[in-house]
């Protein structure tokens, strides 16, 4: 049997719903999981208020095999999310001495201050991992199956690098697209039906425009081949049959 590895993301921040700040890592955290074979099930965009980000991690931290959240552990008063998470599992939040100490030399080597601000990107929840960050110095986290992560996208990337090879992969989902003329009205019927007799498949149906007509595009995936092709086989077979039938 296939193993299906899961995973949920938390986006942190009232600039991403306000429109200041345009999200890039969702895209990003979505390309690396497919890649690895783990299903990115959920995302969830959620407000710097502490009893949001609470109620959000835990419904999905236990539902989904891993959860990753972007944002929310910089400097700033609104930098909650680490106090949150603490919350959220139930344990203090408070400066973690190696991240203290690591960001402590790393401003007196530039001739910076260590102020109050800087000290709290040295705060998590007791009993968390470092998530390395080669980009800023500053550790993100993980406590139990959630990894917390900053929103910079450069740094969130770099974060992700570290993260992965600690991940368990899943069966990687295999893909085909087969190209429709023809539009979703046409063909939605006979697709179910597809999708019914293949039940170990997932066949998605995106609908084109161009040229000034309508088209489908129709993806089928599997975790495995023979699924995947005896599926390809029938979405084609109809495809061919509404063919022969308009010409």
């Amino acid at each position: 049997m296939p193993e299906i590895v899961t995973a949920a993301m938390l986006v942190i921040g009232d600039e991403i719903l306000s429109g200041r700040t345009k999200d890039r890592n969702i895209g990003h955290l979505a390309d690396i999981m497919t890649a690895i074979g783990i299903d990115l099930k959920e995302v969830r965009i959620v407000p710097d208020e502490e009893d949001e980000i609470v109620a959000a991690l835990n419904a999905v931290r236990m539902r989904y095999t891993y959860v990753f959240t972007t944002g929310g552990i910089g400097p700033t008063h609104d930098d909650i999310t680490a106090d949150s998470i603490a919350k959220a599992f139930g344990v203090p939040c408070e400066y973690d001495a190696k991240a203290y100490a690591m960001l402590e030399a790393s401003y007196a080597a530039r001739g910076i201050e260590y102020t109050e601000a800087r000290k709290r990107m040295a705060r998590m929840p007791r009993g968390a991992d470092h998530i390395d960050n080669p980009v800023s110095i500053a550790p993100g986290f993980r406590i139990g199956n959630v990894h917390v992560m900053a929103g910079v996208p450069a740094i969130f990337q770099a974060m992700l690098d570290n993260v992965v090879p600690t991940l368990k992969a899943g069966t990687k989902m295999l893909s085909a697209t087969v190209h429709c003329p023809f539009g979703e009205g046409l063909i939605g019927g006979p697709l179910a039906d597809i999708q019914k007799a293949h039940p170990d498949t997932i066949i998605g149906s995106y609908p084109k425009y161009g040229d000034g007509k309508f088209w489908t595009e129709l993806v089928v995936r599997a975790r495995s081949q023979e699924a995947l092709d005896a599926a390809r086989a029938d979405v084609e077979a109809m495809v061919a049959g509404f063919a022969s039938t308009a010409s």
